[in-house]
Protein backbone atom coordinates (compact mmCIF):
# COMPACT_ATOMS: atom_id res chain seq x y z
CA UNK A 1 0.00 0.00 0.00
CA UNK A 2 2.81 2.38 0.87
CA UNK A 3 4.68 1.75 -2.39
CA UNK A 4 1.57 2.28 -4.48
CA UNK A 5 0.68 5.46 -2.62
CA UNK A 6 4.21 6.84 -2.76
CA UNK A 7 4.64 6.09 -6.46
CA UNK A 8 1.34 7.68 -7.40
CA UNK A 9 1.95 10.70 -5.17
CA UNK A 10 5.43 11.29 -6.57
CA UNK A 11 4.09 11.24 -10.11
CA UNK A 12 1.35 13.70 -9.15
CA UNK A 13 3.79 16.17 -7.57
CA UNK A 14 5.23 16.81 -11.04
CA UNK A 15 1.89 17.67 -12.66
CA UNK A 16 0.90 21.16 -13.73
CA UNK A 17 -2.07 21.56 -11.40
CA UNK A 18 0.21 20.87 -8.40
CA UNK A 19 2.71 23.45 -9.63
CA UNK A 20 -0.15 25.92 -10.02
CA UNK A 21 -1.24 25.26 -6.45
CA UNK A 22 2.33 25.84 -5.25
CA UNK A 23 2.51 29.13 -7.16
CA UNK A 24 -0.81 30.12 -5.58
CA UNK A 25 0.88 29.82 -2.19
CA UNK A 26 -0.69 26.63 -0.85
CA UNK A 27 1.35 24.64 1.65
CA UNK A 28 2.50 21.07 0.98
CA UNK A 29 0.03 19.75 3.58
CA UNK A 30 -2.88 21.57 1.97
CA UNK A 31 -1.87 20.42 -1.53
CA UNK A 32 -1.60 16.86 -0.23
CA UNK A 33 -5.05 17.01 1.34
CA UNK A 34 -6.83 18.77 -1.52
CA UNK A 35 -5.12 17.36 -4.60
CA UNK A 36 -2.89 14.36 -3.91
CA UNK A 37 -5.14 12.35 -1.59
CA UNK A 38 -8.26 12.47 -3.82
CA UNK A 39 -6.19 11.34 -6.80
CA UNK A 40 -4.55 8.47 -4.88
CA UNK A 41 -7.63 7.30 -2.95
CA UNK A 42 -9.09 5.34 -5.86
CA UNK A 43 -5.88 3.32 -6.19
CA UNK A 44 -5.92 2.51 -2.48
CA UNK A 45 -9.57 1.47 -2.53
CA UNK A 46 -9.06 -0.90 -5.45
CA UNK A 47 -5.88 -2.31 -3.89
CA UNK A 48 -7.65 -2.76 -0.55
CA UNK A 49 -10.59 -4.67 -2.01
CA UNK A 50 -8.27 -6.88 -4.08
CA UNK A 51 -6.10 -7.64 -1.05
CA UNK A 52 -9.18 -8.40 1.07
CA UNK A 53 -10.49 -10.86 -1.52
CA UNK A 54 -7.04 -12.46 -1.76
CA UNK A 55 -7.09 -12.81 2.02
CA UNK A 56 -10.41 -14.64 1.83
CA UNK A 57 -8.99 -16.99 -0.80
CA UNK A 58 -5.82 -17.58 1.23
CA UNK A 59 -7.77 -18.34 4.40
CA UNK A 60 -10.09 -20.72 2.55
CA UNK A 61 -7.15 -22.48 0.91
CA UNK A 62 -5.23 -22.86 4.16
CA UNK A 63 -8.33 -24.10 5.96
CA UNK A 64 -8.97 -26.59 3.17
CA UNK A 65 -5.59 -28.22 3.75
CA UNK A 66 -5.97 -28.04 7.54
CA UNK A 67 -3.70 -25.10 8.31
CA UNK A 68 -6.36 -22.43 8.85
CA UNK A 69 -8.80 -21.78 11.68
CA UNK A 70 -9.21 -24.60 14.16
CA UNK A 71 -12.51 -26.57 14.50
CA UNK A 72 -14.65 -24.38 16.76
CA UNK A 73 -14.21 -21.48 14.33
CA UNK A 74 -16.21 -21.86 11.09
CA UNK A 75 -14.32 -21.65 7.82
CA UNK A 76 -15.47 -22.07 4.23
CA UNK A 77 -12.30 -23.94 3.30
CA UNK A 78 -12.77 -26.48 6.08
CA UNK A 79 -16.44 -26.85 5.11
CA UNK A 80 -15.28 -27.73 1.58
CA UNK A 81 -12.74 -30.23 2.90
CA UNK A 82 -15.31 -31.88 5.17
CA UNK A 83 -17.90 -32.04 2.38
CA UNK A 84 -15.48 -33.65 -0.06
CA UNK A 85 -16.31 -37.14 1.17
CA UNK A 86 -20.06 -36.57 0.78
CA UNK A 87 -20.16 -35.05 -2.71
CA UNK A 88 -21.88 -38.08 -4.25
CA UNK A 89 -24.58 -38.19 -1.53
CA UNK A 90 -25.21 -34.47 -0.95
CA UNK A 91 -23.50 -32.19 -3.49
CA UNK A 92 -25.13 -29.08 -2.03
CA UNK A 93 -22.96 -29.48 1.08
CA UNK A 94 -19.89 -28.71 -1.04
CA UNK A 95 -21.54 -26.31 -3.47
CA UNK A 96 -22.78 -23.83 -0.88
CA UNK A 97 -19.38 -22.91 0.64
CA UNK A 98 -17.68 -23.01 -2.76
CA UNK A 99 -20.22 -20.72 -4.39
CA UNK A 100 -20.13 -18.46 -1.34
CA UNK A 101 -16.36 -18.02 -1.71
CA UNK A 102 -16.75 -17.26 -5.41
CA UNK A 103 -19.59 -14.79 -4.79
CA UNK A 104 -17.71 -13.03 -2.00
CA UNK A 105 -14.49 -12.61 -3.97
CA UNK A 106 -16.32 -11.51 -7.12
CA UNK A 107 -18.50 -9.13 -5.12
CA UNK A 108 -15.50 -7.51 -3.44
CA UNK A 109 -13.74 -7.02 -6.77
CA UNK A 110 -16.86 -5.48 -8.31
CA UNK A 111 -17.30 -3.27 -5.23
CA UNK A 112 -13.74 -2.02 -5.62
CA UNK A 113 -14.27 -1.23 -9.28
CA UNK A 114 -17.53 0.56 -8.52
CA UNK A 115 -15.97 2.63 -5.75
CA UNK A 116 -13.05 3.52 -8.01
CA UNK A 117 -15.44 4.73 -10.69
CA UNK A 118 -17.46 6.71 -8.16
CA UNK A 119 -14.48 8.34 -6.43
CA UNK A 120 -12.11 8.94 -9.36
CA UNK A 121 -11.77 12.71 -9.78
CA UNK A 122 -10.84 12.33 -13.45
CA UNK A 123 -14.21 10.76 -14.21
CA UNK A 124 -16.32 13.45 -12.52
CA UNK A 125 -18.34 15.64 -14.83
CA UNK A 126 -18.02 19.39 -14.32
CA UNK A 127 -21.47 20.94 -14.38
CA UNK A 128 -21.95 24.52 -15.43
Amino acid sequence: FARITRGAALSLWKREFIMAAQVAGKTRARISAEHILPNVANLLIVQGTIQFSLGILAEAGLSYVGLGAQPPIPSWGRMLADAQTMVSLAPHVALIPGLTIVAMVLGLNLLGDGLRDALDPRLKVVRA
